[in-house]
């Protein structure tokens, strides 16, 4: 029975830390879930004034509509679509009915438009607060002289423009030709793949089993 003894607390011990490790990742599963459905509905929520005191925990993917006007100040920030290639988002200083300077998220012109003018223009603006979390420490600095920046860095844009460190990513422009294709905040990018993992988990749990029940098998052929 002792030779019995490791094998079988080594197998019931290493299976119980996968099946764990599967139930953990399908709470994470619930959970991520919930927080999709959460951020779907607060995109998709009627629009509301700009609130005066934003905070970014609590207003990111607020539903909001502006009106006002470009002042021709902006910054373009490298990025690339499926269907496009390699372009450029438009991030513009918008003056506000209410004379607020915030950031506007315009949306995607290709390579080829960046240098095309865009002078101030009215317009109003229905879309998502958002504050990227696109700047780490591989991250190139911004080339300024050549309105180059490779990251949405609201509090930098903002210093730069001389605007509140707001931004409006719109799904809608209105009382103006669009000068960009709107790119809208949605959740196709935030990654939920936790049924995956649980699932891997437990097969890698059926596995190790199986390889107990072997060792255990073959101890027995030998002590007969």
């Amino acid at each position: 029975m002792r030779r019995f003894l490791f094998p079988v607390l080594f197998g019931v011990g290493g299976c119980a830390i996968l099946i764990a490790l599967g139930v953990w990742q399908l709470q994470r599963h619930t959970w991520k879930t919930a927080l999709l459905a959460e951020i779907n509905t607060r995109i998709a929520a009627p629009p509301v004034e700009l609130p005066w005191k934003l905070d970014p925990v609590r207003d990111r993917y607020l539903s909001v509509k502006v009106t006002g006007q470009t002042t021709g100040e902006e910054a373009d920030v490298l990025t690339s679509t499926a269907e496009q290639g390699p372009g450029f988002r438009i991030i513009s200083q918008f003056e506000t009915g209410e004379g607020r300077l915030v950031l506007v998220d315009e949306g995607f012109v290709p390579e080829a438009a960046k240098t095309d003018p865009r002078p101030p223009v009215k317009m109003s603006v229905t879309g998502n607060l958002a504050w990227p979390d696109e700047v780490d420490s591989f991250t190139p600095d911004p080339d300024l002289d050549k309105n180059f920046w490779y990251a949405r860095d609201v509090p930098r844009i903002a210093r730069e423009l001389g605007a509140e460190p707001v931004l409006i990513v719109a799904r809608d422009i209105g009382g103006a030709k669009p000068r960009a294709t709107p790119m809208p905040i949605d959740t196709s990018g935030i990654p939920n793949n936790h049924l995956g993992y649980a699932i891997q988990w437990f097969g890698m749990a059926a596995v190790w089993a199986g390889m107990t029940l072997i060792l255990l098998w073959r101890i027995h052929r030998r002590t007969v």
